[in-house]
């Protein structure tokens, strides 16, 4: 039989979806809407499962990979910086487009469609909450940013220990390659996952609902497109000096199925990799993309809360000034941390929501058209994620070019994780 291209499959599993979602809800059929639930929650939960342990061994070991490097701690700031400079334009771009299109007049929403998160954040709770009581719970709770504190650590003290953590390395690699094969069986559901996941959002708001939130989804769209073929785009030409069209072509696997998977951890196998079929240095991308799986939302947390917190703002009355656009932009660039690679970006919007003293209610007022949202939402987040390596590894001369020019598109299906020995990266001083 012929094999349908990976892209193909995604497609149909999203037609599908949408198809049997208003079969659910016009014709009122309770199993298939039941089903269509259940699938897309099991594929989330897949996902969910896997990302603790992922993201605890991809850090540690990606920071003991960083002694391969040259001018480790510069490429490291100079990440970071790139990370914050992105994320300052996403959410300038979010917030002009809320100014410019009001989202949240005239929607014909009422206020009992808003209602409390079950889960929110604060800056406490973020400055807090980054150390862990325990070395069991952030992983059975799934606290990221903890999980990410513990791997750092770990990762620094195998740096200072040397030789002596060789063996605990050298296990930390193979459950890493475990990880990542056992991923990859969950990506290749992400048809079905996606089929259930869009089913499930029309099978519960319907289009009628969704209608009503036409501005505010396309202004998300809009916004994150801007970003994704615009700054992106002018990034790579002018900081970087490559042809950013081949940047898309070789990126393209990783971003399709960040945009189906919504989880930017779910995807860190496959945009390490497009990175790498990019140019960027073996040791310097197993850092960067693990590090912006967790941190880097130019999609969740710079344009969403922006616009966000515009159409709250306006739908409740509440007049923001300058002030508090100066707080989502501080926000957004400081505490994008608090997203961490999962599908939704309830948290990160409900800190920016207490920052600038709005009801947090609000939120309830979003969630119908969340899962639509975060797909944009999350491909914007891992081409950052790829887009960031490039740039420092151009500015550091690192960036193998002829690679970079021969990186053409693959399909996903042609993807396998493999457990692939270091190797000594070269970098001019």
């Amino acid at each position: 039989m012929p094999r349908v291209p990976f892209w193909a499959q995604i497609l149909l599993g999203l037609l599908l979806g949408v198809a049997l979602g208003w079969i659910a809800r016009s014709g009122d059929v309770g199993w298939l809407g039941a089903v269509l639930t259940r699938t897309g929650e099991i594929f989330v939960q897949l996902l969910k499962l896997a990302v603790a342990p992922l993201v605890f061994f991809a850090i540690m070991i990606s920071i003991t990979n960083l002694r391969n490097v040259h001018n480790a701690a510069r490429l490291a700031t100079r990440t970071l910086l790139w990370f914050m400079s992105t994320s300052l334009i996403a959410v300038a771009i979010g917030l002009l487009i809320g100014l410019l299109t009001g989202p949240g007049s005239g929607t014909g929403l009422s206020a009992k469609s808003a209602a409390e998160p079950e889960e929110s954040g604060s800056w406490l709770d973020f400055l807090t909450g980054i150390v862990p009581t325990d070395v069991i719970t952030p992983f059975t709770e799934l606290h990221v940013l903890q999980i990410v504190f513990m791997a750092a650590v770990a990762g620094v003290a195998a740096l200072k220990l040397g030789e002596k953590a060789a063996p605990l390395l050298s296990v930390g690699e193979s459950v890493l390659a475990l990880l990542q094969k056992a991923l990859w069986w969950i990506i290749r559901l992400a048809p079905v996952g996606s089929a259930g996941l869009i089913g499930t959002a029309v099978k519960d708001y319907g289009w009628q609902l969704i209608g009503k939130y036409a501005t505010f989804t396309a202004d998300v769209y809009i916004g994150c497109a801007l970003v994704l073929f615009g700054v992106y785009p002018l990034l790579l030409a002018t900081v970087a000096k490559v042809n950013p069209l081949q940047f898309f072509r070789g990126a393209w696997p990783a971003i399709q199925l960040g945009f189906v998977s919504r989880s930017s951890v779910g995807t860190m196998p496959l945009t390490q990799r497009v990175t790498e079929r990019l140019g960027v240095p073996r040791e310097y991308a197993s850092f960067a993309v693990p590090f912006g799986s967790t941190t880097k939302m130019d999609g969740c947390a710079s344009i969403y809360p922006a616009i966000a917190a515009v159409f709250i703002g306006e739908f409740y009355g509440v007049s923001l000034g300058l002030r508090e656009y100066l707080l989502i932009v501080v926000v957004s660039v400081i505490g994008s941390a608090a997203t961490a690679g999962l599908t939704g970006a309830t948290v990160m919007l409900t800190l920016t929501l207490s920052t600038l003293g709005l009801p947090l209610a609000g939120v309830g007022l979003l969630l119908a058209v969340d899962p639509i949202l975060d797909m944009v939402r999350t491909a914007t987040n891992v081409a950052g994620q790829a887009v960031v390596p490039v740039l420092v590894s151009a500015r550091e001369r690192i960036l193998d070019r002829e690679r970079y020019a021969g990186a053409g598109g693959f399909d996903v299906d042609a993807f396998e994780p493999e457990a692939r020995p270091a190797a000594t990266a070269t970098a001019a001083a």
